[in-house]
């Protein structure tokens, strides 16, 4: 496969995370539209790795380090979310003004 393949999918995911991080209003839809986004990052540091000028290891192990950054993201999240919810019964972003100074 061509590296453009791999570009446009990539291209793809991230237009659609961008998308839904732009206009959805349920924190939790937010936060994976953030992890498409850093997957469709993932797929392009992978493809770069793969078909760059160096093909060399460190796209993957960039990568690694991406989805450990991603799961830790998405954990705590999730846990703030938790507890915004049992503050506030809403898990819409624009409820969540209470952190302005």
């Amino acid at each position: 496969m061509p590296i453009t393949s791999y570009l446009a999918l990539s291209a793809i995911l991230f237009s659609l995370g961008l998308y839904g991080v732009l206009t959805k209003r349920n924190a939790v839809v937010v936060l994976f539209c953030i992890e498409l986004m850093l997957n469709a990052a993932n797929i392009n540091l992978v493809a770069f790795s793969k078909y760059g000028l160096y093909a060399n290891q460190t796209g993957h192990v960039f990568t690694l380090f991406t989805i450990t950054v991603a799961a830790a993201e998405a954990a705590v999240g999730i846990a703030i979310l938790i507890a915004l919810y049992r503050n506030r019964n809403s898990v819409k972003a624009d409820h969540y003004n209470m952190m302005k100074g």
